[in-house]
């Protein structure tokens, strides 16, 4: 069966309405009931409990939960206690980060017209835009949005901007013709979707869609069904979990099993294994890496990207594709004049003089012939007329000013026919008529050229420059206007025929130009081993010279249209896309293809637009970005992030961002896990020696939520380096728990653990329990207040600026030194901690035996250092 855009008028009318007359009401009624409303369907949403309940599944939370049950049937209830409330305070952070639900359904709704002007029983008439069915006769006119897909059957130099839909920032001028072979959306001319609007002329079309059968629809489809992707951190973190929580519970059982065979109760052997449990797991993890990438999304803000999603902080800076849309988002998404060829010579447009005859009567001529309007900063009107009224006041001229000096007599408008629009006006005292329109169909109409010798007669010499001069201009992806003039021997109606001997003035070339700070995003991208790849819905050689000025674009078989890749298979297009950098006429369907290409091959990747088109691809990114002042509503809500200043460079500050969190989240992990290695450690020797329970559960509870939460959080915020950026994005199966971390948290967890026995054996001496455990816990919980320090850095930070530059870990370790001394010197704190009084010398002793661990760990680290180079 033929599309609808292959069909002629007839076909279309038989095939919707099975002949030539409109429908009537009784129609309409039925057709209402077959195909519903002209409206986008909702999904389903999580209620609030569902999501909060949800956040309970983590490996580790559900291991806590057992362990507060076990304490709780122990008679520990305090440890209970401590347990459900950090882990409900996560749950409740974790739920209020996911009920900022998405809209997008909404603003696709939003996007779509409140009224339509269609025929019904031989009248037109308004209706709700919801009420039309396939079959209904719509009529347009400039300004109106179109409200749903059809076929035009009658097109007064219609245009219409469909740049949310396809991406190409030029209104697509419309046609009743029938077109021939198999076409990509943005070049169905014949056409128009819900969504776009109509920026000039009027017309009619033929409803052949509505709801979500519109091209719009389509894309609600794909956003329904793309799922989000987990961020490099999350799925780390369940990986992190489910191992950790294995090696705990293998420990936890050799521990209970030990106990046991050496005859102790069940009881007490459980007791024991609790313990070791609450002294591995690190409690306050979620909450602390919540509460960094929350202090992330505070500096990125001030840097103009707000974050949506708040794991997306880290996600950006494992990416190592950025998939960006071009119009308005490398690009300016305004028309903007390039370069004049008049005289004979190519002008760039920061070489235009006014001072030259044929360059002024150039910009005179083209604010004359022009509809456009700049009213106060608004522009209204086609975006090629826009540029050029913005050249002339950038240039000094006021286009209203312009137009009441030499006023317009007469006209004979655009249309897609004769390709020409024809103005009329008094100038020096003789009627000028002003012609501009497509170079191939000028040429044909001109007698004379102007050089800077005067108006001679145009030579074949003069034509074919004129024609050399045009395809240079079009091979760099510039969209090229001729212009010509003609003297009348008086003022009156023009007519067609007054087209013709006219007299060539000039080209102007112009184009949607990079932002000025693209080139210099996308070279730091490409240092950072960032690969750039560009999607639009633009014409291949609009996009390849874009790419190819800010450098996406180095060979020209790096560009390929839509059309390539459509009949691909999955594993083909995986093979397809590694050399392809710049993809044209995309379909929304093709930018998901391109962005889940790229992931099946194990990339982290990035999807920057600001269309309703970029919506569903944003979704299925692992990051999507989208623009703050261009994007639409529908964009937004589908993004990870927000460039609130709408500039690609802000993504690379975004990257380095996210790649300096995620240095200081795991420099956070490593210092949680040896301080808790080192408890383990304790805990196991205590055990294997028969000793009694080196730590009360409260004293585990007050180190890992007290004292080791502080320091975690002040190592979140250490300051970020730009030394980040000149590493390549890491794997994105790479585990947190490498051979390399792991060894490093084993090796300081073991001198950590070290200190630690020595003050519970210096404290054991004369047999009293009480103060054993207590010099243990004082030991403990100091050693990894100074171990914080150990942690700033892979290489020793003493004597170095390094060592200086974090006031917040200074204020962790004061809080937590306090708290601790408070701890052990306070009576009235003793029953509630279950420690003793200390001696000054066993005081003494325990701060000593805390701070070794600080020089021991960093010459260590020095050795390593040394080792590795």
């Amino acid at each position: 069966m033929k599309e609808f855009y292959q069909m002629t008028k007839t076909e279309v009318r038989k095939e919707m309405n099975g002949g030539l007359y409109p429908l009537n009401n009784t129609q309409v009624l039925e057709r209402q009931k077959k195909f519903g409303p002209n409206e986008l369907e909702e999904g389903k949403k999580k209620g609030k409990m569902q999501i909060f309940l949800e956040q309970f599944q983590d490996f580790l939370v559900m291991i806590l939960i057992l362990a507060a049950i076990v304490s709780g049937f122990l008679g520990d209830w305090e440890s209970t206690l401590v347990i459900l409330v950090v882990i409900t305070m996560n749950a409740i952070l974790g739920t209020v980060q996911t009920l900022k639900a998405e809209q997008s359904l909404k603003s696709l709704k939003a996007l779509s017209s409140p009224e339509a002007k269609v025929l019904r029983d031989g009248r037109i008439v308004k209706v709700p835009s919801s009420q039309l069915v396939p079959g209904d006769e719509v009529y347009l006119e400039a300004g109106d949005a179109v409200p749903a897909d059809g076929r035009m059957l009658e097109s007064a130099s219609l245009k219409a901007d469909e740049s949310a839909l396809t991406g190409e920032s030029l209104a697509v001028e419309k046609t009743h013709m029938v077109l021939q072979g198999e076409l990509p959306l943005g070049d169905r001319t014949n056409m128009v979707y819900a969504g776009s609007f109509v920026t000039y002329g009027r017309g009619s079309y033929l409803v052949t869609a509505t709801g979500m059968n519109t091209e719009m629809g389509k894309i609600a489809g794909l956003l329904k069904s793309t799922s989000e992707k987990k961020t490099p951190l999350q799925v780390n973190l369940d990986q992190f979990g489910q191992k950790l929580s294995m090696i705990i519970l293998i420990f936890c059982g050799i521990l209970f099993g030990v106990s046991v065979f050496r005859g102790e109760s069940i009881e007490s052997a459980f007791l024991f294994a609790v313990a070791l449990a609450v002294a591995a797991i690190p409690e306050a993890l979620s909450s602390i890496v919540t509460i960094v990438l929350s202090f992330g999304t505070q500096k990125m803000a001030k840097e103009k990207a707000i974050i949506r999603k708040l794991q997306a902080v880290e996600g950006l800076g494992s990416v190592s594709v950025i998939c960006s849309d071009k119009t308005g988002t490398l690009t300016q998404n305004k028309m903007t004049v390039e370069q004049y060829y008049t005289g004979e010579n190519v002008i760039d447009v920061s070489q235009i003089s006014m001072e030259d005859p044929l360059q002024k009567k150039l910009l005179l001529h083209s604010m004359l012939c022009n509809d456009a309007t700049n009213l106060g900063g608004k522009e209204i009107g086609d975006p090629t007329e826009t540029a050029l009224i913005n050249l002339g006041s950038k240039l000094g001229y006021d286009c209203m000013k312009v137009r009441d000096e030499y006023p317009r007599i007469s006209e004979l408008p655009f249309d897609s026919d004769r390709k020409l629009m024809s103005t009329l006006h008094p100038m020096d005292g003789k009627a000028v008529m002003v012609t501009k329109g497509a170079v191939d169909v000028l040429l044909s109409r001109l007698k004379w050229i102007e050089t800077e010798h005067g108006i001679e007669e145009i030579t074949e010499k003069h034509l074919a420059e004129i024609i050399k001069c045009n395809q240079a201009f079009s091979r760099h992806g510039l969209r090229v206007l001729g212009f010509a003039y003609r003297i009348l021997e008086e003022e009156r109606d023009l007519v067609l025929a007054d087209e013709k001997e006219d007299i060539f003035l000039g080209l102007i070339a112009m184009m949607d130009p990079p932002r000025e700070e693209s080139k210099e995003a996308v070279e730091e991208c490409i240092r950072a081993g960032i690969k750039p790849v560009m999607i639009t819905g633009d014409h291949k050689v609009t996009a390849a010279a874009i790419a190819k000025r800010i450098g996406i674009l180095k060979e020209e078989s790096e560009a390929c249209e839509g059309a390539q890749i459509e009949h691909m298979s999955d594993e083909e297009l995986q093979e397809f896309v590694e050399g392809i950098s710049v993809y044209a006429r995309v379909s929304p369907e093709h930018k998901i293809r391109i962005v889940r290409a790229w992931q099946d091959k194990g990339n982290i990747v990035a999807m920057t637009g600001d269309g309703v088109n970029d919506a569903p691809a944003l979704k299925q990114a692992d990051i999507g970005v989208a623009m703050g002042i261009t994007g639409s509503e529908v964009s937004k809500d589908a993004a990870s992030m927000i460039l609130a200043d709408d500039n690609f460079a802000t993504i690379i500050k975004a990257v380095e961002n996210g790649r300096n969190v995620y240095k200081n989240i795991k420099q956070s992990i490593q210092f949680l896990l040896s301080g808790n290695f080192g408890g383990i450690l304790t805990v196991l020797f205590a055990s294997l020696a028969a000793l009694p329970v080196p730590f009360e559960p409260v004293h585990l509870l007050f180190i890992n939520l007290l004292t080791d939460s502080l320091p975690a959080i002040a190592l979140g915020l250490e300051p970020h380096t730009k030394e980040v950026m000149e590493e390549k994005p890491r794997p994105v199966n790479e585990s947190i728990l490498t051979r390399d971390f792991l060894s490093k948290i084993g090796i300081e967890g073991l001198v950590i653990g070290g200190m630690t026995v020595i003050a519970f054996l210096i404290g054991y001496q004369d047999g009293n329990h009480l103060l054993a455990s207590t010099m243990a816990f004082g030991t403990l919980c100091l050693g990894r207040l100074f171990h914080g320090f150990n942690c700033k850095s892979s290489h020793p930070v003493i004597g170095k600026k390094e060592m200086w530059n974090n006031p917040a870990l200074f204020g962790a370790f004061f809080i937590g030194a306090i708290l601790m001394t408070a701890v052990l010197c306070v009576p009235a704190l003793h029953s509630l901690f279950k420690v003793q009084t200390l001696t000054m010398f066993q005081l003494l002793t325990v701060y000593g035996l805390a701070f070794c661990n600080f020089p021991i760990i960093q010459i260590l680290k020095a050795i390593r250092a040394s080792l590795s180079k």
